[in-house]
């Protein structure tokens, strides 16, 4: 199966999952459940974009450096301030950025076109001003609505929450958001060889580090990870701990290993006495099994043992589910296209190379790494890309153009 059509049946399996009410301090990764409109104006009053002083353009419209306007300065605006005297003509008032337009007003200023220098917190309030530049109706106001109009729509159902998108909604008054709630996904490594990070190794075991690596990239991809450690090649072991995840309310399971064909593979035994698998393999190096079906009740994805495999296919496969799951598009890493500095050879499979990737001027090079085999993890860390080769291609000459995936932001 293309790895299209696999991401394609895949992605159809989900849905969004139900929302909640988040606060807006913790709302930033999430996305929206609901349309977000402005409840006020934003700004909800005309306001100063300077420090300087409020006035009525037509009394400095004569105004210049040779012939400056005097006017009185008949009170001070601070930002904050909640009453605000009204301005006769002929007035001024010292106003600080951000403080509201006193009525009767209706342009500010700027202090540098006038004779008054000291700007500093506390700086004694001047009897008059000379006003040495002209100025217009709505000079430095900010109109209360320039930014958002009340009633207006300020963010849409399914948007994702940056910072910038929270800080909106903070300034618009909102304290909390409906989004939709995190993915819980659990994550099975599989095999007798496996021992935990810091045992001691005998002859033939090697350290655990698939489920640690998927556990660091559902939290990455905006998960909440459910560890379920490693399982030995027992069939009542998978059972059991694959069990455990639905206990733990998981929307998704993800299994490291025993997806293949050997006689201890058993992850695939498990899902086919309890559920079924809907696809296994794709047409993908590294990666090629990989399963997908339902454990029980729960979409499970089956990934390859080899790590890299593993990194591979929870790119392509496990982080476009859990897009869906957040009501979000499915999305891939960021592309580039790249020259390649020497020729690389692939068995056909769409090849996902690890690379360094650099860039010269407007265009990026990459250099392929030595060693591709899947369970390399050196190469892997010391990539910064990943360099695809299409399905049907088994070799492409130094200075041809591919597409590449970013691994660094």
């Amino acid at each position: 199966m293309s790895i299209a059509e696999a991401r394609r049946r895949l992605f159809e399996r989900f849905r969004p999952l139900p929302h909640e009410k988040v606060p807006i301090g913790e709302a930033d990764g999430r996305v929206l459940a609901e349309d977000v409109s402005a409840a006020i104006d934003l700004p909800p009053f005309a306001n100063s974009s300077v420090d300087g002083f409020a006035v009525r353009a037509g009394d400095v419209a004569s105004a210049s450096a040779s012939a400056p306007v005097r006017l009185p300065v008949a009170g001070d605006i601070p930002a904050g301030a909640t009453h605000t005297t009204y301005l006769a003509e002929g007035q001024a008032a010292r106003i600080m950025t951000g403080a509201p337009l006193p009525p009767g007003a209706d342009a500010i200023v700027p202090v540098e076109a006038t004779n008054f220098k000291r700007t500093s917190m506390g700086a004694p309030l001047p009897a008059e001003v000379k006003v040495r530049e002209a100025t217009s109706p709505g000079a430095n106001v900010r109109k209360a609505g320039l930014d958002v109009l009340a009633g207006s729509l300020a963010l849409a159902h399914g948007t994702s929450l940056r910072p910038q998108e929270v800080a909106l909604l903070a300034a618009l008054g909102r304290s909390h958001v409906l989004a939709f709630r995190r993915p819980r996904v659990a994550v099975l490594s599989t095999g007798d060889e496996l021992v935990e990070p810091g045992s001691s190794l005998r002859h033939g075991q090697i350290y655990e580090s698939n489920a640690i690596m998927l556990v660091a990239m559902v939290r990455r991809a905006g998960g909440v990870a459910i560890d379920l450690g490693i399982a030995r090649d027992d069939l009542q072991e998978i059972v059991t701990r694959l069990d455990w995840a639905l206990r733990e309310g998981a929307d998704l399971i993800i299994t490291s290993a025993g997806v293949s064909v050997g006689a201890f593979d058993l992850v695939r035994a498990a899902i086919e006495q309890n559920g079924a698998i809907e696809f296994w393999r794709v047409d993908l190096r590294p990666g090629k099994p990989l399963a997908f079906g339902r454990y029980r009740d729960v979409p499970i994805l089956g990934l390859p043992g080899n790590p890299v495999s593993s990194f591979v296919t929870f790119e392509l496969f496990a982080h476009a589910a859990m897009r869906a799951l957040e009501g979000r598009s499915p999305r891939e890493l960021p592309r580039v296209s790249v020259t390649l500095e020497e020729a690389v050879t692939s068995d056909g499979r769409e090849s996902y190379l690890r690379a360094q990737v650099r860039r010269e001027g407007r265009e990026f090079q990459a250099r392929v790494l030595e060693k591709q085999a899947s369970s390399v993890l050196s190469s892997l860390a010391a990539a910064n890309g990943l360099v695809i080769i299409p399905s049907g291609v088994r070799e492409v000459a130094a200075g041809a153009h591919l597409d590449a995936w970013l691994l660094e932001e």
